[in-house]
């Protein structure tokens, strides 16, 4: 794998109230710890915050993301939108520490942060702004979100709506009788394979995409899989809920998709109890490594993704 370092700008160091390391299992991620007393301080204002309020009062979790600013201070915010929008990053782990396990907790920290990167886009699966779901031993879902011995392959969120889809941001919120079931990911610039795909004729053909029923999406979106960004490609593409139209292009896609589940760049990322990560879902894929048989299987996420503030 061609290893690329990370900008000369490189936001690693220790801040008044945090601080930014290198990620020890990915050399593009960067792996953020607050200070004790700084993420006691914002659990404790707003303990009397319930998650209903959040759902119900739409300001309500801009007022969590003003409260994680004041006290994790404009440094902070800098950071994690710096990262985000680093090309040669754009992902960071960040969690509770062990300072909380209850999950209202998790709801608040979660919704804080992403309100400080920008707009959340309405999950139609939930009905509200985030989505909470569980991953266990039997599920009859249509799709591969929930089915825990299946490979769930690299994708991109946003693929089946009309709104822009930026980042994402996946928590965990309990896990139990796991083995396996990892976070995959893979940063376009360390794919092998980016500029055949890119640069194929196919790249820019629009492709049908199509939601299942549990999505609650009833519309049909045309996507290009490859576009640019700011002088770079970036990737609109799942494998369950593309259609495409003739031969050529499925072939394509799935040459695509074998390609980046093959790649030696594709990490699994571990990822404990009340940690989260961020990515730009412009340029990095995610998916989740097949779990290990067991009855008693159980692992639950928050899913959270939306679109960048215009400053």
């Amino acid at each position: 794998m061609n290893v690329i370092q990370k900008s000369e700008k490189s936001l690693v160091g220790k801040y008044d109230t945090f601080e930014i390391k290198e990620h020890p299992h990915h050399h593009r991620l960067y792996m953020i710890e607050m200070t004790t007393e700084a993420l006691a301080a914002f659990l404790a204002e707003n303990e009397a915050v319930n998650v209903q309020q959040l759902e119900y009062v739409p300001y309500m979790r801009l007022i969590l993301a003003e409260r994680l600013q004041k006290t994790l201070g404009e440094p902070f915010v800098k950071a994690v939108r710096g990262i985000l929008h680093d090309r040669t990053s754009g992902g960071f782990t960040i969690g509770m520490q062990g300072q909380t396990v209850n999950d209202q907790d998790y709801v608040k920290f979660s919704t804080a942060l992403t309100h400080l990167i920008g707009g959340v886009n309405f999950d139609a699966m939930s009905g509200t702004y985030y989505a909470r779901f569980t991953v266990s031993d039997t599920d009859n879902s249509d799709s591969y979100l929930r089915q825990a011995y299946r490979l769930f392959t690299l994708h991109t969120d946003g693929t089946f709506v009309d709104e822009p889809t930026d980042w994402l941001l996946m928590m965990k919120f309990a896990e139990a009788n796991a083995a396996g079931g990892e976070s995959r990911l893979l940063h376009l610039d360390d794919w092998e394979d980016l500029d055949k795909f890119s640069k194929h004729p196919l790249a820019a053909c629009r492709i049908e995409y199509k939601a299942p029923s549990s999505k609650n999406v009833s519309q049909t979106v045309y996507n290009q899989t490859f576009y640019e960004q700011n002088g770079k490609p970036c990737i609109c593409f799942i494998d369950q809920f593309a259609y495409p139209a003739t031969l050529e292009q499925a072939v394509y896609l799935k040459e695509m998709s074998d390609s980046m589940e093959n790649s030696d760049a594709t990490v699994a990322l571990p990822l404990p109890v009340g940690d989260l990560v961020m990515i730009n879902n412009r340029f990095w894929l995610h998916g989740r490594a097949a779990f290990e048989k067991n009855p008693n299987l159980h692992r639950e996420l928050l899913r959270q993704r939306g679109y960048f503030a215009k400053v």
